[in-house]
């Protein structure tokens, strides 16, 4: 009996998995931070979830939501998580911010606004992100810094994160900013691997893909297709080919992930199901698009940031094989994982986890 508890356990871990994940984007953040004489006027958005588990206590009412009024009611407690933990300042001497207001905007996001008063007009702005490491593994900020506004087509672009939570940009004259990258060509390896590690609901589907077994020979024919049919779809949707949007993909995404927990209730093995797992990857491949989308490529390196991001994901996905695989094939080993039938256990958890995803991202927009 205990053994068939373990069983039900594994598949409730799914559950729990879905319920607390998030949808595979990247966590992100934005900042406009257009410098004023002395003042650097910032605007940062978050998603209203990100800012929730952000500043504990907002969410006054803990009812899971953010009112503008709740926004109001916490500005001592977005200074100190928000405006403290993003510094800014200007020829190296500290900028002082104090916030000013913060509104809900459409889409699920939250906005906080400050002013950060320097000694003088900078000519140099740095930006540090400590409250970064608070945030979800693998988020990313991303500001626009110089003389003007958000509409102003020459602010400089910066990217923040756990691995570089720090940036310099360099004021020419009012309207122009120096140019400052992003992530160079090199990066875009790590960061398709921190996608697919941090991506839940691909994971589930990997997890979903290869529970029934087979030989290795039909799993590595499994995991081909599911390369080659995302390997297509990300290219399209990045060189904007063709993309059918994220209110499609994602649904259809979390779709896919149910069908192959139902399916592994009638397959056997996963001999032929390379047929399914194609089309299912050119769906999940517009999903890595989208990510790919909001970290921006290198205007003069746009294909082999495209490929070393898609190699990035392929290495991630083999990381995740190479630890689920052995232990798959161990609890097949085991009679008391048959005698309590856990493929279907977990096949149950995985489509109660695509169905889950689906709803939330129809209804909810999650």
């Amino acid at each position: 009996m205990s053994k068939v508890v373990g069983a039900m356990v594994l598949g409730t871990c799914l559950l729990l998995v879905a319920r607390t994940a998030a949808a595979h984007v990247v966590g992100l953040s934005r900042g406009v931070y257009a410098v004023r004489g002395a003042e650097v006027m910032a605007e940062v958005t978050f998603a209203r979830g990100e800012l929730r588990a952000l500043v504990p206590g907002i969410d006054a009412d803990g009812d899971g939501a953010l009112s503008d009024a709740e926004l109001t009611g916490g500005m001592t407690a977005l200074q100190a998580a928000v405006v403290d933990g993003l510094t800014v300042s200007g020829d190296g001497q500290a900028c002082p911010g104090t916030v000013t207001r913060a509104r809900l905007t459409e889409e699920d996001g939250a906005v906080v606004a400050a002013t950060y008063a320097c000694p003088a007009a900078p000519q140099a702005v740095t930006l540090k992100m400590p409250m970064i490491a608070a945030l979800a593994y693998g988020h990313r900020h991303l500001g626009l810094v110089g003389r003007g506004g958000a509409g102003d087509a020459e602010l400089s672009d910066v990217v923040l994160h756990q691995g570089a939570p720090e940036a310099t940009v360099t004021l020419g004259g009012v309207g122009e900013a120096s140019e400052s990258p992003g992530y160079s060509v090199g990066e875009y390896f790590k960061l398709g691997v921190e996608h697919i590690l941090i991506g839940t609901d691909h994971l589930v589907f990997l997890l979903g893909l290869v529970l029934i077994g087979g030989r290795l020979r039909s799993l590595i024919a499994v995991i081909t297709a599911f390369t080659l049919g995302h390997s297509v779809s990300l290219a399209m949707a990045t060189l904007q080919v063709w993309s059918p949007g994220g209110a499609i993909v994602e649904p259809a995404i979390a779709l896919s992930i149910a069908y192959v927990g139902i399916e592994n209730f009638f397959a056997k093995d996963a001999a032929g199901r390379w047929k399914i797992t194609l089309p299912f990857g050119f769906i999940h491949g517009f999903g890595f698009a989208g990510v790919l989308a909001d970290l921006g490529l290198p205007a003069d390196a746009v294909v082999p940031a495209l490929l070393l991001f898609n190699i990035g994901v392929e290495a991630g996905q083999l990381m995740v094989l190479a630890v689920i695989l052995p232990v798959l094939l161990w609890l097949g080993r085991q009679e008391w994982f048959r005698r309590a039938r856990g493929v279907w256990w977990i096949s149950g958890a995985v489509v109660a986890a695509g169905l889950y995803w689906f709803i939330e991202r129809v209804f909810f927009g999650g």
